[in-house]
């Protein structure tokens, strides 16, 4: 999870963006969800079905809406703005945090910044007409704190998107049902040149892939790094890298995870276990990255994939939009291209 100060344990096994049980789907196009139940005809009533199976309604669309950072920024991409925001928007040099993309933070009021952050006066006094958060397991909605939870949700009408067991496209189809319910036209040239841009890149990455097997395999490690530890990703319990494993990506999988799954945590003097020929690390706030990793950490440097300079940002709760995830899986396409077998 991304935020200004080191990442929490909790928050970083939880690992928000992304998760996966279930078989993926291999048609980028397909991007319906199955929630059913959904309608906000102009003028008139307002309701949508949630992942929680839960519906949330209002007399009229809702305009007032305060959303976990990483949600406001897929309905950003699809063309609707949020009043509030919690969860790691601002640096503490007031910069917008990488999970923000392209949601103004100067706009927005931001309820809470950091994981247990979420004030409720703040949130009150917004009037807020719709609160917004993914989830990784429902109903529990991500950065909304459940000791608090009571009283946060009778403010509001709540809804919650499944991002995590699940997948992507169904993930970024889901929001996208969202942000049409609150007026957002999804056959604006800027939304359906992004989902074409989704597509192709995931028909690169494929390629990618397919001629990096021919070459003899390269195998991807995504992991996350703290000063005291390494954590490995499993790849089946993170959406986006199903989506990648199922178009032909061959990821490292660990021989087992903590309580919850995601990630295998690891000393750094066994940084090595697995053997990758390109690593994937996690951009979130709060983790070491490769440059603070090459000074610090020896074992690091000395992996195969690190000193061959195979390494790539590792974007682990981008927002669920074609216009997210598009650039993210040309960048990993492009590494696949470019990678040799080195270890």
């Amino acid at each position: 999870m991304s935020r200004t100060s080191p990442v929490s344990r909790r928050a970083l096994l939880g690992a928000g963006t992304a998760l996966g049980v279930g078989g993926l789907l291999t048609a980028c196009g397909d991007d319906k969800g199955d929630g059913g139940g959904n309608s906000s005809k102009q003028g008139g009533s307002w309701a949508f079905k949630d992942d929680r199976g839960k519906t949330a309604k209002a007399d009229s669309k809702p305009r007032r809406i305060v959303a976990y950072i990483g949600a406001a920024a897929a309905l950003h991409d699809f063309g609707i703005e949020c009043t509030g925001v919690f969860g790691p928007t601002k640096l503490k040099n007031g910069d917008p945090d990488v999970q923000a993309a392209g949601v103004d933070v100067d706009k927005v009021t931001v309820i809470g910044n950091a994981w247990g952050q979420f004030s409720i006066e703040k949130y009150a006094a917004l009037k807020p007409e719709l609160l917004i958060s993914t989830m990784n397991v429902s109903p529990t909605l991500w950065y909304v704190p459940e000791e608090s939870a009571d009283k946060i949700l009778p403010i509001a009408p709540s809804v919650g998107i499944l991002t995590g067991r699940t997948t992507l496209t169904k993930a970024i189809g889901r929001f996208a049902e969202l942000a049409e319910s609150l007026g957002a036209d999804l056959r604006a040239a800027k939304v359906t040149a992004a989902k074409k841009r989704f597509e192709d890149a995931s028909e690169r990455l494929r390629k990618a892939a397919k001629a990096a097997k021919s070459r003899g395999g390269v195998r991807v490690l995504a992991m996350a790094a703290q000063a005291d530890r390494m954590y490995v990703g499993d790849p089946r319990d993170f959406t986006d890298l199903r989506h990648y494993r199922d178009l032909g990506v061959q990821f490292v999988t660990p021989t087992s995870t903590a309580k919850g799954g995601f990630f295998q945590d690891l000393s750094w003097e066994n940084a090595d276990r697995y053997e990758a020929d390109l690593i994937l690390v996690d951009k979130r706030t709060g983790n070491l990255q490769p440059a603070e990793l090459r000074k610090s950490k020896p074992t690091w440097a000395r992996l195969p994939a690190a000193e061959a300079d195979q390494v790539i940002p590792w974007f682990n709760e981008a927002q669920f939009s074609h216009a997210g995830y598009a650039p993210l899986i040309e960048r990993l396409a492009k590494a696949m291209e470019d990678s040799k077998k080195v270890a």
